[in-house]
């Protein structure tokens, strides 16, 4: 009879306790019929269903633990199918970041130096339920700008002298067209090119001509020869993940740092790892972005363009490049100055009778010269590898940047960026007038008042850069 009671208060509860649920959780995941901080109940099921629910409730979540690039983490509680994006999505509204569908989960296999981009659909626990027992193996929540930027520029990743297409395509396709060649099954689009292989119990590496197809991938025996008799299987796809290699040099004594590996999804044995190398980061881009879409097809691309329809049916603040202009509100009507000589010599004015306003309040200069140390793109102490690290870890395309202390000489910043997947340095150096400090990186001809004023000038205008800045790095604390 208690039980009863008990059982039937709680029914009585059901109805308040669907609404919570359903004000907790995501909207994709109510959608799908689940939520992330309760179960799902709905005001007509009897109190014997809510204690049978009640139970499955708790066979069915797990706890997983995710960390960020300062290796802080967070544990939260999940449901059994939650995927990569619910768990960024999770991540995004916790930290209150801005979605910029950037936002990537990471599988990092520690006791193999291997790490991958978790695909957005792909099952988090189901990743997870691969990992051995003893094994270091982590989730990290960061941005990775390069996720889906193929869709949006096919030819920065996949340079025409590796790429080809078959006599089953009718003959050569528009290089423009190859993504839509890659999603369509009908066609075979062809990977091919030198890289380094290791073989499994030996110390060297030897380069040999290798060929991407839907159904694997070969190496030749015979030079560059692609006749069936002289290809021969490396991998395949079906059953395996691409990922790359974190010290490539130091831990597998590869001839260059630009390596890659096929693993099987089961295993998690150095053994089974096939060992690849690139000369250079094009070249292992092309291999690795070639594979994630022959494994995954037009769920890469459903993935792509899922958040911006949300996003058309619910607009939200832009921040990409073509949001930022220098506007000009001195008269009675403002407007967009498109000048940018007009564009600076305004940038300056501000920052000027801004500097002179925020000494008046201050006293002095001391809060103004250190106005950069609360951006999220400025890292103090931070080395010209871990600079570097950085970087590629948000992924290796045009725009992406951050800025530092030199160490070589203290008095100087460094401006670290991204252009065609080469990451170059720029020293940002202080210049004196009249007893007025100010920086510059064309040796004084164009000077800013502080940091904070060059990067949003370098936003707008490329200037002596070889690209604008559009996407900076910043280090998440979960």
């Amino acid at each position: 009879q208690l039980l009863t009671v008990v059982l039937n208060e709680w029914g009585a509860e059901s109805s308040a306790l669907a609404r919570r649920a359903r004000a907790s959780a995501p909207a994709s995941a109510v959608s799908r019929g689940k939520c992330l901080g309760f179960c799902q109940v709905t005001p007509a099921m009897s109190a014997w269903e809510l204690f049978s629910l009640s139970d499955q409730w708790v066979s069915v979540r797990q706890v997983i633990r995710v960390y960020s690039e300062d290796n802080s983490s967070r544990a939260v509680e999940v449901p059994s199918d939650i995927t990569a994006r619910d768990i960024c999505q999770l991540f995004v509204l916790k930290n209150h970041c801005i979605d910029d569908h950037s936002w990537t989960l990471f599988e990092h296999l520690t006791h193999l130096g291997i790490e991958r981009t978790i695909e957005d659909h792909e099952s988090v626990l189901e990743v997870q339920s691969n990992w051995g027992m003893d094994s270091d193996s982590r989730l990290y929540f960061r941005k990775n700008y390069a996720k889906y930027e193929f869709f949006k520029k096919p030819l920065d990743f996949f340079p025409e002298n590796m790429v080809s297409i078959s006599s089953e395509a009718n003959g050569l396709m528009n290089h423009s067209q190859l993504i839509q060649t890659f999603l369509n099954s009908s066609t075979c689009p062809e990977i091919h090119g030198f890289l380094h292989s290791k073989e499994q119990g030996r110390k060297s590496w030897k380069k040999f001509y290798f060929v991407l197809r839907r159904s694997g991938l070969y190496f030749s025996n015979k030079g560059t020869s692609k006749e069936p008799r002289h290809l021969q299987f490396a991998a395949e796809f079906c059953d395996s993940d691409v990922y790359t290699l974190l010290s490539a040099r130091k831990t597998h004594g590869a001839p260059t740092d630009y390596g890659f590996c096929v693993k099987p999804s089961k295993s998690s044995s150095a053994r089974d790892l096939k060992l690849l190398c690139a000369d250079d980061e094009q070249t292992r881009t092309c291999w690795i972005t070639a594979m994630r879409l022959f494994k995954f097809g037009m769920q890469l691309y459903q993935n792509f363009i899922q958040p911006h329809q949300k996003q058309k049916s619910s607009p939200m603040r832009s921040i990409s490049e073509n949001s930022l202009v220098a506007m000009d509100f001195s008269g009675q009507r403002s407007r967009v100055i498109e000048n940018p000589s007009e564009a600076l010599s305004v940038a300056v004015e501000e920052g000027l009778s801004w500097r002179v306003r925020l000494t008046c309040i201050s006293g002095h200069t001391t809060a103004i010269l250190a106005i950069h140390m609360a951006q999220p793109w400025f890292h103090s102490k931070l080395s010209r590898d871990e600079a570097h690290k950085l970087i590629t870890q948000h992924g290796l395309i045009d725009g992406v940047f951050l800025l530092r202390d030199s160490q070589s000489n203290p008095k100087t910043f460094v401006l670290s960026l991204c252009h065609t997947q080469r990451i170059r340095h720029f020293q940002i150096l202080p210049v004196e007038d009249d007893g007025e400090l100010f920086y510059s990186l064309d040796d004084g001809n164009t000077r800013f008042s502080d940091l904070l004023q060059l990067v949003e000038f370098y936003q707008l205008n490329r200037g002596v850069l070889p690209c604008k800045l559009k996407h900076h790095c910043a280090r998440t604390t979960l």
